[in-house]
């Protein structure tokens, strides 16, 4: 082991520190988001992170764009991708001559046109079912079941394969989420300089956000987003070196660290259990866009 760590954000030197100054909260322009953020930060099992805290100071800011890219959001090229992304979605999809009748006939359930059923409605109700035992919906014209889901994610499972290979999506995410990536090492660039430094930031949002997200940063067993998935970056300290500042990254409470472009090769060449701030920051600023093949010669 190297010494003794520190991790920096702990709930304990959080409820001692946070201030309207320190903590930075955003929200996509939907009211859920904003109930979601106040549920987590200031009550949990009916108990208080923040006692006494006035959360009426706390400035939330809202993001129309699902990807929080700011005032950065003008990127013909990311549009381009995405287009791309989206045709070779429908194109895989239209092949596949099972589940285009699993479509029709959940439309005809619900009694909506087959191309107004988006996958996410489906998969909304799935999720529905298995985390709060709601009912599939029934009418006159049948009820929507297990077996409509069973083809959905096999799929499912292998248009991941397909996206993977093509790449598409992955060029997409690079660019619609840097500015997202930019700011999170941007701030703890400042916080291991002693600046001043929101030291917890909460972004409130969608499966659209965080995928992209994962994809950029090489997660790539990671798949669809679950119900109420989480990914944070953790930035931590070395009490006994004080300047070596380190990162760690959990995705649903798992340590994902050396699963990422810019880790997955550190731990074969230390014992140390945590990746140097140093790589996140030269990942960002220098590799990238790179892209994955020169990432493994790196």
């Amino acid at each position: 082991m190297f010494g003794v760590y520190k991790l920096v954000l702990t709930w304990r030197i959080i409820m001692a520190v946070l201030t309207v100054s320190t903590l930075a909260t955003r929200t996509l322009f939907i009211s859920i988001e904003v109930l979601f953020e106040h549920a987590l930060i200031w009550a949990r099992s009916g108990r208080s992170f923040l006692p006494g805290f006035d959360w009426k100071k706390i400035s939330i800011r809202h993001q129309w764009s699902s990807i929080f890219c700011s005032s950065q959001c003008d990127c013909p090229m990311r549009n381009h991708y995405l287009e791309e992304e989206q045709r070779r979605q429908y194109g895989y999809r239209i092949k596949n001559a099972q589940l285009e009748k699993t479509y029709i006939n959940m439309a005809k359930v619900v009694g909506v046109p087959t191309r107004l059923l988006r996958a996410s409605n489906p998969i909304d109700s799935l999720l529905c079912h298995f985390c709060h035992n709601v009912t599939f919906p029934c009418t006159k014209n049948g009820c929507i079941d297990m077996e409509h889901f069973k083809v959905i994610k096999a799929h499912q499972i292998e248009d991941e394969r397909e996206r993977h290979e093509k790449k598409l999506y992955y060029k997409y995410a690079l660019l619609a989420v840097y500015p997202l990536i930019n700011q999170t090492v941007g701030r703890m660039q400042r916080i291991s300089e002693g600046k001043k430094a929101e030291v917890f930031a909460l972004y409130s949002a969608h499966d659209v956000t965080l995928s992209p997200v994962l994809s950029a940063i090489g997660l790539t067993e990671a798949r669809f987003p679950r119900f109420a998935a989480r990914l944070a970056f953790e930035l931590w300290q070395n009490t006994d070196k004080q300047k070596e500042h380190y990162v760690r990254i959990l995705y649903n409470g798992e340590d994902v660290t050396f699963q990422t472009t810019f880790c997955r090769e550190h731990e074969k060449r230390s014992n140390r259990p945590l990746c140097s701030l140093s790589k996140f920051v030269n990942f960002v600023k220098k590799e990238m866009f790179l892209g994955p093949e020169q990432h493994q010669l790196l």
